[in-house]
């Protein structure tokens, strides 16, 4: 993920337009997060990349946290996936961008940044832009519950979700 990592401000511009998405969605305003995002995405060089980065920028914040709540919290962290009706369903048979998400995940969450990085090139490469969403979507709403997870046992949050996880 150099670009984004070599260039502060890039960082920056992504990071608020995540924390402005997290907090329509906190709101209940899930199709406001995703106009956030889009417009930040946009404002990149490529939107093809600005989405990767976005994207790489809170899977490495979830797998922070879920690290942090493994390992400081009471109770263990547990990965669940759901279909469309709620019902639980194993990893295998998510939709593959749910499927997706769990890999990048987890690889983050056990320090494999090229494993996240190579899951997220081959979604983007083979995805259908709804699929994208779904991804987007779920990198946002992870974030948005592990921080207040986070928030609610004293537990570090990423500075730039701090003042809106209370």
């Amino acid at each position: 993920m150099g670009s984004v990592d070599a260039d502060p401000d890039r960082r920056r511009r992504l990071t608020e337009a995540a924390a402005q998405a997290i907090a329509a969605m906190r709101a209940g305003a899930d199709d406001g997060a995703l106009d956030q995002v889009a417009a930040a995405v946009r404002d990149t060089r490529d939107s093809h990349t600005g989405a990767r980065e976005l994207m790489l920028i809170l899977f490495r914040e979830c797998g922070t946290m879920v690290a942090a709540l493994g390992s400081g919290g009471t109770a263990p962290v547990k990965m669940q996936v759901y279909d469309d009706d709620g019902e639980e369903v194993p990893i295998d048979e998510a939709d593959p961008p749910v499927r997706t998400a769990v890999r990048t995940l987890l690889a983050e969450v056990h320090g494999d940044t090229e494993a996240a990085e190579a899951q997220l090139d081959i979604a983007l490469h083979e995805a259908a832009p709804e699929e994208m969403t779904t991804l987007m979507v779920q990198a946002l709403r992870w974030t948005l519950r592990l921080s207040e997870e986070c928030a609610a046992r004293d537990l570090p949050v990423p500075p730039w979700l701090a003042d809106g996880t209370a």
